[in-house]
Order: structure tokens, then sequence, then C-alpha cells
């Protein structure tokens, strides 16, 4: 099963894929990278550049479920919320528009099962990313990291959930 990662940004949007292989008892990377938004561009031409990007990589990795970060909403930051909502909405569309099956984590949830701890920092996030993949080098920037920790975290769920025969 190829699970597709992306963490959500309108200057920097992450994606990253791995492999749930028969046999293999951790997931394999496929592959990580980051779509780069022009933020000097509007609102609205950043995410048609969002979704063209997205769409050029679903088309290549042919993913069987996409992974998406849910929103966390601070009082002090809901402007922040919002502005990352419209780029979600169009990770959710191009989706929905394949029937992919979506699954949305809370960061806190995807830093526990990567790091150990729900308020881990990006570098940690970063390390432990390279370190369960055997990666030379860390992903950079962070959000590359960031979406391959959401495929991970679904991936090794995947793994452990009973099959149920019909």
């Amino acid at each position: 099963m190829r699970f597709l990662g992306i963490d959500p940004g309108l200057q920097f949007t992450g994606y990253g894929c791995v492999d749930l292989l028969p046999g293999h008892p951790d997931p394999v990377l496929v592959e990580g990278g980051v779509f780069r938004l022009n933020r000097r561009d509007t609102l609205a031409s950043r995410l048609a550049d969002l979704e063209r990007d997205l769409e050029a990589v679903i088309n290549e990795l042919a993913p069987d479920r996409l992974v998406v970060e849910q929103i966390f909403s601070h009082v002090h930051r809901a402007r922040t919320a919002i502005l990352m909502g419209h780029a979600r909405g169009v990770i959710l569309l191009s989706g929905g528009r394949r029937d992919l099956p979506i699954d949305e984590y809370p960061a806190t949830e995807v830093k526990k099962a990567i790091t150990g701890r729900g308020h881990a920092r990006k570098q940690q996030v970063q390390a432990s990313v390279a370190s369960q993949l055997g990666l030379r080098e860390i992903p950079d920037p962070p959000d590359v990291a960031d979406a391959i920790a959401l495929a991970l975290c679904a991936a090794r769920r995947r793994e452990h959930e009973p099959v149920v025969s019909t």
C-alpha cells in the first residue's frame, strides 16, 4: 500500500510518499519533496499552482491513500489556520476527485508517533525521520520531513490493523 503525506502550506507544501510492502517490517521511502509557491502571488494563484503541482505528484506516484495534517487553531494564530485551510481544501479536493481515502491526523499525534513527544520541535522530527528511514541527510526543508512523518504514521497504523476477512 502506498501513502502520500502532504504538509499543507501557502509558501512551502511538503510531500512524502512511503510504501508498506508485504514481508517488510517497516515502511519504505519512495520520494519526498516540496512545492514552492511564490508568496508574492495572489492567494488564488498560489492555490492554483498547488493544485497543479499536487495533481502531477498524485499522477506520478499513484498513492492508495492521502494523509494530511488536521488544522490546529490557536486563538493568537486564527488567521494562519484560516489560510492553511485553503491549502488543505485544495489537497482534500485533489484526493476527493480520485476517490482516494484520506487520513487526517493532528500534528501532536504524528510527532508523538515519530519522536515519542507530541510537542517535538521541527529539528527533532527531521532527525527522527532521517534515522528511521536510514537517510544520510535530514529531509529539508522541515515541511518535507513533516509530510514524510504523516505518511509513516499512517502506514504504521495501517500495518497494525487487524485483517478482516469476508
